[in-house]
């Protein structure tokens, strides 16, 4: 028969909790899931703890989980993923990119062939089949200058 401080028991809460992480991902439930594991070892260890003590060294073992990746492995990732800052920012990524105007520049604006789409363009008055780089974006706007 199992008792409230058996090991098993943090190892299952463990897994149901990586399992919503799994679920619902979002890297919050995963770092109090590792907490549970590491309880679980904690008490495979050391048996006999009190439940409130067993209580209390889990809410500081995920308290402190969730510390050490907000403070440093978040960062990291962050870093590492290159873009990430304008992954939901299309018009953004293109900036310094190159494209061909489907649309001379007139009166400061124009179009330009994007893909298998066409953006608006503003820019220096330019011909049609000019090749332009993206320099700023204003909101589906290209800002854009003659290639070099």
């Amino acid at each position: 028969m199992w008792d409230l401080s058996t090991h098993y028991l943090w190892w299952i809460l463990a897994l149901l909790l990586i399992a919503g992480e799994v679920l619902l991902p979002g890297y919050f439930m995963l770092w109090i899931g590792l907490a549970a594991a590491a309880m679980g070892v904690l008490l495979w260890l050391v048996p006999g703890m009190s439940l409130l003590l067993q209580a209390v060294l889990f809410a500081a073992l995920a308290l402190a989980a969730c510390v050490i990746y907000a403070r440093t492995l978040r960062p990291r990732i962050e870093r590492s993923t290159p873009g990430s800052e304008r992954l939901n920012r299309r018009a953004e990524q293109m900036i310094g990119q190159r494209y061909v105007l489907t649309e001379s520049i007139v009166n400061g604006r124009g179009k330009a062939r994007v893909g298998d789409g066409e953006w608006l363009v503003a820019g220096p008055e330019l011909p049609l089949g000019s090749t332009v780089e993206v320099v700023a974006v204003d909101g589906t706007t290209l800002q854009v200058r003659a290639a070099a």
